[in-house]
């Protein structure tokens, strides 16, 4: 497995690197200490960095020895709200907090590759390293674009990549076009009329109307979907009630939507409306809607899903290389930067299966160098 020599060679300093941000895991918006930390690791390998882009996001431009082609690399730096339950050596010491879907190494694969690049100048061309806060649905990558991110740093093409826990270490798939899914999030609250547990005929009983509800909301998908069409909607929470003996007057549901198809959102959007306004008046109470698009769908420019896959082949071998043809219900606000500039988007595999956002997840630090030689030969194929 042709890992680029010098990148290998300072491996263990990556895993250093990793296992430090894994410690102190830092959530969307609040990563103040991760990208203090990468700002001063780009600096001190004289890459010239803007911090504050986004907020929390920190941006490093390095400028190679021939005029050439931008390349812009992107990592997310941001943890989830769990309490990691690995007892490993470097868990987490923030409580409530963790490094459970890998950007911890997303992050760490990045600075591999510009300590590489910056050390090498082995390429033509500028490249662009953007560590992006809040990718976990705060927002992190519409922040970053609303700071002007690529008319201060306009970039020709554009490249991420994320762990893939499958048991299979060092292979790398791509789905070429659409990837991943978008997501809506939703909250919806019923306002009804509580009173005593004993006496239910005074009340309006918000979750028998949030029952009701829910079970219409699920007919969505089943009845107004085309079969053919993939589409997830999924009510995660239910919020109601203090006591045994009280009717609640109040009762919050929320939820999920995941599409890959625009034209079949906007519908499950508008079906959801017309449920709610038949079940206020059926009732005869108030109901709230706020449906917030978080996610657009992920979708991968056909020739530089190529160009990704070739430079993956180079470094775990063809064998190891592959288009995935199965699409991720999962969501990833690297495509809102997609959106603007044409880029690719990989999954790097790995030992252990436990899933991603699991409070028992565990990355393998051997694929660090993996990800910091793709990213690293990319620059240096494209520049």
């Amino acid at each position: 497995m042709p890992i680029i020599e010098e990148i290998q060679n300072f491996s263990d300093d990556l895993i250093k690197i990793r296992h430090d941000f894994h410690q102190y895991p830092e959530l969307g918006m609040q990563e103040t200490r991760t990208s203090q930390k990468v700002n001063e690791l780009l600096n001190s390998w004289g890459i010239k960095t803007y911090t504050g882009v986004g907020k929390k996001g920190i941006v490093g431009v390095l400028e190679g020895n021939n005029p050439g082609k931008t390349i812009g690399l992107r990592a997310d730096m941001d943890a989830l709200p769990i309490e990691e339950k690995t007892n490993l050596p470097y868990s987490s010491k923030n409580p409530g907090v963790m490094h459970a879907c890998g950007h911890d190494a997303h992050t760490t694969m990045l600075l591999g590759a510009a300590r590489y690049l910056s050390e090498n100048k082995s390429f033509s061309g500028k490249v662009v390293f953007i560590f992006q806060p809040a990718e976990e649905g705060l927002g992190g990558a519409k922040a970053m674009l609303a700071d002007k991110l690529f008319e201060r740093f306009p970039c020709d093409e554009i490249y991420g990549l994320h762990n893939w826990p499958t048991g299979e270490h060092g292979k790398v798939g791509i789905k070429p076009g659409v990837a991943m899914a978008g997501a809506d999030f939703f909250d919806i609250k019923i306002k009804a009329f509580g009173s005593h547990a004993a006496r239910p005929e005074g009340s309006k009983d918000p979750i028998i109307i949030a029952s009701s509800l829910i079970s219409q909301l699920q007919t969505i998908v089943s009845r107004n979907v085309p079969p053919t069409q993939t589409i997830v909607l999924s009510i995660t929470q239910i919020h109601a009630g203090s006591a045994y003996n009280v009717i609640p007057s109040d009762c919050t549901l929320s939820g999920t939507m995941r599409y890959f198809d625009k034209e079949i959102a906007k519908l499950v959007r508008t079906r959801m409306k017309e449920i709610i306004e038949g079940i206020e008046k059926s009732y005869s109470v108030e109901i709230e809607l706020d449906n917030r698009e978080i996610f657009d769908v992920l979708v991968n420019d056909q020739e530089l899903s190529k160009v990704m896959l070739d430079v993956a082949s180079e470094i775990v071998g063809v064998e190891n290389a592959f288009f995935r043809t199965d699409l991720v219900t999962g969501s990833e606000d690297f495509s809102d930067m997609l959106q603007v500039v044409p880029g690719a988007y990989c999954n790097i595999m790995h030992r252990g299966t436990l899933p991603l956002h699991n409070d028992g997840f565990i990355l393998d630090d051997g694929i660090l160098p993996i990800g910091a030689s793709i990213y690293a030969r990319l620059v240096e194929k494209r520049g």
